[in-house]
């Protein structure tokens, strides 16, 4: 198994784990410390939207795989926001 599915499986499985939960406190203490500024965070969420709609996995793929640690966790929190906000009914 790739590096890569390893860990978007993590993610993944973060992710679900977190779903269950509805305090934000620990997705805060992981967002807070990163060096990265409300920019970097829009830019990363904007490529992530625009390379998941599209039908080339292996482009999305590659620039997945490229990504620090800190814009991955970034897509895992932004993926539990946005599941818990689904899925509020």
């Amino acid at each position: 198994m790739s590096d890569a599915v390893q860990q978007q499986e993590k993610i993944d499985q973060g992710v679900m784990d977190t779903l269950r939960e509805r305090d934000h406190s620990a997705l805060a203490h992981q967002l807070n410390p990163l060096s990265c500024n409300h920019n970097d965070i829009v830019e990363l969420l904007a490529q992530y939207m625009a390379l998941s709609e599209q039908d080339n996995d292996e482009l999305f793929d590659d620039w997945f795989d490229n990504l620090s640690k800190e814009q991955h966790t970034v897509l895992k929190v932004f993926e539990i926001y946005r599941g818990q906000y689904e899925h509020q009914n």
